[in-house]
């Protein structure tokens, strides 16, 4: 599978959801990076395939990546599009082309959904299975809301706006929070595990990882949606266990992943 993630000062984001798919299953993570952050990302684990494209000059990809990002996710069993990637013109029209021409199945996550938001919408046509993992803000992004809007503290209204969203667009929507909802146009659920210590930066990086892991083994995004959340939170658990809600951090998360796996008996 492949990530496609990162800017300067971001490179931390796709390494979390190129280790978490390795550690969720993924037989060969590739994760293609800006340039400028080439080092950076390859530097956390030696295990993921890092490839450096072309930047703008300003942290992002450039125009002139396209090309070969299409190239590498031509060939990925599932992509995950996002984690640390950056806002600008640019990074849009990527995460645009590959809303529409991927085949893979794919996760949209963090700027991936700031790019649709922006772009032509969740609703737009898509060449492939779609999982987009939003929490509250980016839900109301994506309905074209401002993330502040105070309609996003009333759970039950986003998530029925995630339910609606789901149909018209045909895909499936993470939507995370208190009981996490995962909900596509024919199925709707709630995860039952994770706790408060996992609301920090990196925590949807690796759920971002793991989705993508799961897909790529073969799962429907609806399966992948709900084991990957239920995993992710049974290793929040853990990890809340033993450092306490406080001091846990999303690298917790990642070495716990098998906690999560075993209890669902993988």
């Amino acid at each position: 599978m492949v990530v496609v993630g990162g800017a300067a000062g971001m490179a931390g984001a796709p390494a979390l959801a190129a280790m978490a798919a390795l550690r969720a299953g993924a037989g060969l993570v590739e994760l293609l990076v800006p340039t400028c952050v080439t080092g950076v990302a390859a530097a956390f684990d030696p295990c993921v395939m890092t490839h450096g494209l072309p930047d703008d000059g300003r942290g992002t990809f450039a125009a002139e990546a396209l090309p070969a990002i299409l190239a590498r996710v031509a060939a990925a069993d599932a992509v995950a599009v996002g984690p640390g990637l950056g806002r600008s013109a640019g990074v849009r029209d990527l995460v645009a082309r590959l809303w529409r021409e991927l085949e893979a199945p794919a996760v949209f996550d963090a700027d991936g959904l700031w790019a649709i938001a922006v772009a032509d919408g969740a609703t737009a046509p898509h060449a492939g299975p779609r999982i987009l993992t939003p929490h509250a803000g980016e839900m109301l992004r994506l309905i074209g809301l401002e993330p502040t809007d105070a309609r996003g503290g009333d759970r039950g209204w986003l998530e029925t706006r995630a339910a609606e969203l789901a149909a018209a667009g045909d895909v499936t929507i993470l939507l995370k929070g208190p009981a996490t909802l995962v909900v596509d146009p024919r199925s709707t659920a709630h995860n039952d595990t994770g706790n408060p210590g996992m609301a920090k930066g990196g925590s949807g990086d690796v759920l971002t990882g793991v989705v993508a892991a799961l897909l790529a083994q073969g799962l429907t995004p609806f399966a992948a949606a709900r084991l990957g959340a239920w995993v992710h939170g049974t290793a929040g658990d853990a990890a809340a266990a033993d450092k306490g809600e406080v001091s846990m951090t999303p690298l917790d998360l990642l070495d716990r992943l098998h906690v999560g796996f075993r209890a669902a008996g993988a």
